[in-house]
């Protein structure tokens, strides 16, 4: 067999190899591409578990309230304790007012002596009119006894508003529960001076509590209204059941220190409210798991 000859006959078998191993690759890829979608369902089926966060247990905006002192002074009494449970109404603390009370005392005592005052005037003022119709009494005395009338009058009003001003400061001094709930923070003790807006105690309505969660600006698009949530919490076995109530507008600065080391802790978060479906055993503030679905 000559050169030329021999080499043809190498290059029909090269041809033949590259056919034979571009079908090869071709129906390899086939195959692949017949399986990809059982595949993909891996993922798709973690995506379907649902949104993952962490959240805390807190009271709805109106059910917790922290009382202050409306006026300043001394907290004479302070009446209930941490954990105790008050009613609408009860007193809670009360603030000494002994000066208030003797300047009110002294107010009042001052329009009574002005009424016998204004009564006189009044009744002078009257006779001067009739005098001066008559043309028995000068204008001018009769001008005087009519202010003397008007300035009595005018400055009992003045004693009132005083009486008033000093009774609202005394009832300031009574801090009364707006609401029913639970004592969960005591801020004074008896015996200290206080001053206007300083707080003396919290009150929470336990029973109406909610799951705050702090879901990740990233998978805000997958959250909505009336979601089912699964809520877990570390030492209970059993989980517990919520629903998205709420769901603000902006993302905030993450206000939860994460658990996990490895997350990062300057993320923006949707402060998402979840309405709790049935009583939870888990305590104000407490952290939980959060799997919105």
């Amino acid at each position: 067999m000559s050169i030329v000859e021999t080499l043809k006959a190498r290059a029909s078998v090269l041809v033949f190899v590259s056919v034979a191993l571009g079908v090869a690759t071709y129906e390899w890829h086939q195959a692949k591409s017949a399986t990809l979608p059982a595949a993909e369902s891996k993922p798709k089926a973690a995506n379907a578990r649902g949104v993952l966060a962490e959240g805390r247990l807190v009271p709805y905006p109106d059910a917790e309230v922290t009382l202050g002192a409306e006026t300043g002074g001394k907290l004479l009494k302070l009446l209930v304790h941490e954990r105790d449970h008050v009613e609408p109404g009860q007193i809670i603390a009360e603030i000494d007012v002994t000066e208030q009370r003797a300047a009110l005392s002294e107010a009042w005592a001052r329009v009574k002596e002005s009424e016998p005052d204004i009564s006189f005037l009044e009744q002078e003022r009257i006779r001067s009119e009739h005098l001066l119709a008559q043309n028995v009494l000068a204008r001018a005395a009769y001008d005087k006894s009519a202010h003397d009338a008007e300035s009595a009058t005018r400055h009992r009003a003045s004693l009132l508003a005083t009486s008033a001003r000093l009774k609202a400061q005394i009832d300031k001094a009574t801090v009364r529960a707006p609401i029913a709930g639970a004592v969960t923070a005591r801020f004074v003790e008896a015996g200290a001076y206080v001053s206007p807006g300083t707080p003396i105690v919290t009150l929470v309505d336990l029973t109406r509590q909610r799951v705050q969660a702090e879901i990740g600006e990233f998978d805000t698009a997958r959250v909505a209204l009336g979601a089912k949530v699964t809520l877990r919490a570390e030492g209970y076995s059993a989980s517990f059941h919520g629903t998205v109530e709420e769901i603000p507008d902006e993302v905030v600065a993450r206000q939860m220190k994460p658990l996990d080391p490895s997350r990062p802790v300057d993320t923006r978060v949707l402060l998402v409210k979840i309405r709790l479906d049935e009583p939870v055993p888990l305590r104000l503030g407490q952290r939980v798991e959060v799997e919105i679905r």
